[in-house]
């Protein structure tokens, strides 16, 4: 049975992936995440799994988990923030601390899960924090498949498309900055995490821009997640520059805000990322827009489970 240490367990990808392989007989997962309410919630819904609550950028007993693994999947990030200390201790020290206990207990394999902003023309600290984390890895000398998402959706989903479904039921109008006409290349997490399983289970190397291969403008994509939630909220265009100003004003009084200037500034940048037929180099079935909506937030298992941020 392989050892599978997977880090950032019990975020998004985590959930999705764990949720696929959990019943594995082939696979002996251990899931370590810092977010202690989150990785209660993995430990509920996956009593068969080992969990771990720890702060991967401290050195901690947690290393011992990778005694004995055969690879190791690697999804622990800070996304949202403000603060650029979170996004060099999560994406940057946590990283070399991984690497570091891998190699330590000569773990042969690693998948890594990256993002499609470090092909973007935006600078931000998630933006430049990502970039230095695929550098640590490619220097780590360890055997590995990195894989870059764009814009990710699914069960669990706090940050994204999930958050804005809630925002919408309980709010009277849904803003929308400017015209809305910003591409957005959405990828569906049960599509990556089969992307994932197929570079362990190959031992894959390399890397690879893993975008959603429907392309969708971002007003349209809010229209979509509107119809497969059932909410009729109302939605409204203000300009850009009331919209950052606003945000600015809410980060005054919530540190750790879902949507903030940063990614404001990120959704309006006019990026288009790569496209490649990865449902062909994987195996893996892209499942339409609309289906994959549905299934986010209408499956009677899964879709009501909320995490915190």
């Amino acid at each position: 049975m392989a050892r599978i240490v997977i880090t950032g367990a019990a975020g998004l990808v985590g959930q999705n992936l764990i949720a696929g392989i959990a019943d594995r007989g082939d696979l002996q997962i251990v899931a370590i995440d810092k977010h202690p309410s989150n990785t209660a919630v993995l430990a509920r819904l996956h009593p068969g799994i080992e969990v771990i609550a720890a702060d991967l950028a401290q050195p901690g007993v947690w290393t011992g988990a990778f005694k004995g693994a055969d690879a190791v999947i690697q999804l622990h990030a800070q996304i949202g923030g403000l603060d650029a200390e979170e996004f060099e201790a999560n994406n940057v020290r946590a990283t070399r601390l991984v690497l570091d206990a891998m190699k330590a207990e000569s773990v042969p394999y690693l998948v890594h899960v990256s993002s499609s902003v470090v092909n973007s023309k935006a600078v931000d600290f998630y933006t430049e924090s990502k970039k230095a984390q695929e550098k640590l890895v490619v220097e780590s000398g360890i055997a590995h498949a990195t894989l870059r998402p764009t814009l990710m959706y699914g069960w669990f989903d706090r940050k994204h498309l999930g958050w804005l479904a809630r925002f919408m039921k309980k709010a009277p109008v849904f803003p929308i900055p400017g015209s809305g006409r910003y591409m957005r290349q959405p990828l569906y997490g049960g599509d990556f995490s089969g992307i994932v399983l197929a570079c362990l289970d190959g031992r894959r190397e390399g890397a690879w821009n893993i975008s959603g291969q429907e392309k969708i403008d971002y007003v349209d994509l809010i229209k979509a997640v509107r119809k497969a939630s059932g909410a009729k909220t109302p939605i409204v265009h203000i300009p850009y520059s009331l919209f950052w100003m606003l945000l600015r004003v809410y980060a005054v009084f919530d540190r750790d805000p879902p949507f903030t200037t940063k990614q404001l500034e990120a959704l309006v940048t006019p990026d288009s990322f790569e496209v490649i037929d990865w449902p062909s180099i994987f195996g893996v079935r892209a499942t339409p827009l609309d289906e994959a909506l549905a299934i986010t937030f209408n499956d009677p298992k899964y879709s009501g489970v909320v995490l915190d941020f």
